[in-house]
């Protein structure tokens, strides 16, 4: 089975070799770095639900429509079905440490994700962190990182309730069904980063064509255990839009018209990205 982009399949082997307490990272230079948080309302439109901020780490290599519908996906599963009120969806592009074949530079995946979402989205946003380290960073630490930022380094944060108290903000992994069989494979995951993910955070998980996303949850159990912090979106109709394929259409010198923003597409042939 073909993996397209680490959205779907996010971690390697490299999970394994690091046990390092969760938050560590090697030299980072901060002063290239703010937090985007600029489309976080400011207060929520019912403060009895739990405010909600999705991040998909990926590739994005380059980034398409698939991964835009995503978010749109899991924001109706979430207003249809729980108790979440969306406050914000990020994209997080891995770094240049991340050894995968057809990986554009950093630069260039956060610009064109940046370009997707900048004229057609008001919620969805860029996070540049992952992509500026200067190693590979697990997804556990990925979303540590999104919960500093967000509720703050004791947990004393989130969003600004109408009485002056503050209310945390759950942060939840969107990810592809190709991620959660991952799950199983030996020498992928680590067991404590699977706790930590899905335990402390949760998993918006959409199925893709072919996988049996309830099977698998029954038959792990990580994921039963933490099953309630799990959330299955079914595709109502059928993308399966590959970021693989597209940067194969390029080198064949094919249309990739409709398949990924204009923007997207422009910033492609500017910059001469997967000619080669």
């Amino acid at each position: 089975m073909p993996v397209d982009d680490n959205i779907w399949n996010l971690n390697s082997s490299s999970d394994r070799q690091h046990t390092e307490a969760y938050g560590s990272t090697e030299i980072f230079d901060a002063s290239n770095y703010t937090f985007p948080r600029e489309r976080i309302p400011l207060q929520m439109k019912d403060e009895s639900k739990t405010p909600l901020v999705i991040v998909a780490c990926g590739s994005f290599s380059p980034i398409t429509y698939l991964h835009l519908r995503m978010f749109e996906m899991a924001r109706d599963h979430v207003l249809e079905n729980t108790d979440f009120e969306i406050m914000g969806g990020y994209f997080s592009p891995v770094s240049d440490f991340y050894q995968k074949q057809g990986l554009a530079e950093a630069k260039h995946r956060v610009r064109m994700c940046e370009l997707a979402v900048e004229k057609s989205s008001t919620w969805l946003m860029v996070d540049s962190w992952e992509s500026l380290q200067t190693s590979y960073q697990r997804t556990a630490i990925v979303l540590d990182h999104f919960q500093h930022e967000l509720n703050g380094a004791d947990g004393e944060g989130g969003v600004k309730l109408k009485n002056g108290e503050y209310k945390p903000i759950k942060i939840m992994l969107l990810a592809g069904g190709d991620l959660v069989q991952s799950f199983a494979a030996p020498d992928v995951w680590a067991t404590a980063d699977l706790h930590h993910i899905i335990g402390k955070y949760g998993c918006l998980i959409l199925e893709r064509t072919g996988s049996d996303v309830y099977e698998f949850l029954l038959s792990h159990d990580v994921l039963y255990k933490h099953r309630r912090n799990v959330f299955v979106i079914k595709q109502l109709i059928y993308n399966d839009i590959s970021s693989t394929k597209i940067r194969l259409f390029i080198r064949r010198g094919m249309s990739i018209k409709y398949l990924l923003p204009t923007a997207v597409i422009d910033y492609i042939y500017d910059q001469r990205l997967y000619a080669d």
